[in-house]
């Protein structure tokens, strides 16, 4: 077979969210910073072509990211990575840090070390220490130490179809806004998914349509990238619904969320340092949410955070492109996608 491009990928998830991993055929990525080939990838034709062929159909699925593995830029870090989704390329990720730290180790690429390897991650967020505890050649589980987290602006009034709303709008590694999710009428429950999904959608576009925001220190990362609805379960345990475009919800707790809202809760006096908590996701799968220390961004305060959760390998596939086929830049249908499906660049075809 002649293709004209083929890509080896390690399927990985993480509590329930796929974080696919390209291990092999991945090409040179312009920049001399993992910001940089984020940038890059979201402006350049050939990166949103690369993209599109690896998240959209045929070759690709609404449900999950591919992970780009790339050679570090940083001279500490083992390893450098950007996550790809169908809208576009991403800074960071909490479950995808946990897929690419999983597939890194079982996969050999970076060798394990029993009973912990530490491996550091370079992403356009900056650098993600990945602290892996290993037996019997398996990385059972993977603590990370995110980027710093801060807020923006707590308790933003928005004028929406519910009414008015608030919502605090927070860096936890990409753009967040966190919506208590009883001001929207619904519970974070596996049947009320797809209503989820169009309400974060709604507020999603209304945000970036009327408040802008940029990273203080990274450019390449700016405006609201995910609505991420909140509560609190029985049990203590904060129930979350990350909602991504064009219309689907997280499977895991979501790591860069819940950094996010944990600015929120030392920002309202509810976490000091060493305060664990347990994050909930939509499917009932955990996240331990631990705040490490204290520290500040272009002078604002902000905090480091913990994410524990599991990964886990289930398959290895190779993606290929015939030359002569006419979908190579992938399409995306509204029974699947949802009705923004005709957005996705030129995957709205």
């Amino acid at each position: 077979m002649r293709w004209k491009r083929t890509i080896q990928l390690l399927d990985v998830h993480c509590e329930g969210e796929i974080g696919k991993v390209a291990i092999g055929g991945v090409p040179k990525i312009p920049g001399t910073t993992i910001a940089e080939q984020l940038h890059w990838m979201n402006t350049d034709p050939k990166g949103q072509e690369l993209r599109r062929f690896l998240v959209l159909e045929p070759r690709g699925a609404p449900i999950g990211s591919v992970n780009l593995l790339l050679p570090a830029k940083h001279p500490d870090a083992d390893a450098g990575f950007i996550i790809l989704q169908p809208d576009q390329a991403h800074a960071s990720s909490g479950s995808n840090s946990i897929c690419i730290t999983t597939a890194l180790l079982e996969s050999g690429i970076v060798e394990m070390k029993e009973p912990e390897t530490v491996v550091t991650l370079d992403t356009a967020a900056g650098l993600v220490k990945a602290t892996a505890t290993c037996r019997d050649g398996r990385c059972e589980k993977v603590r990370l130490t995110m980027v710093p987290s801060f807020v923006h602006e707590l308790d933003v009034a928005i004028e929406t179809q519910w009414g008015r709303i608030s919502i605090d709008l927070c860096y936890g590694g990409i753009f967040y806004a966190l919506v208590d999710v009883g001001q929207v009428g619904l519970t974070i429950e596996k049947e009320n998914a797809a209503l989820l999904v169009q309400a974060g959608m709604i507020l999603k576009e209304l945000i970036n349509r009327t408040i802008p925001v940029v990273h203080p220190e990274i450019p390449a990362i700016s405006g609201v990238a995910y609505v991420m609805f909140r509560d609190l379960d029985p049990d203590g345990a904060i129930r979350t619904c990350t909602t991504m475009w064009p219309g689907r919800v997280d499977r895991s707790p979501c790591g860069t969320g819940n950094s996010a809202n944990l600015a929120t809760l030392h920002a309202r006096g509810k976490a000091r340092v060493g305060d664990v908590f347990k994050s909930r996701s939509i499917i009932g799968s955990e996240f331990e949410v631990g705040l490490s220390a204290v520290t500040e961004v272009a002078g604002r305060p902000a905090i480091i955070p913990t994410i524990t959760g599991r990964g886990f390998t289930f398959g290895l596939s190779q993606v290929s492109l015939d030359p002569f086929d006419p979908m190579a830049e992938g399409f995306a249908l509204t029974d699947v996608w949802g009705p923004s499906a005709g957005d996705i660049g030129a995957g709205g075809k």
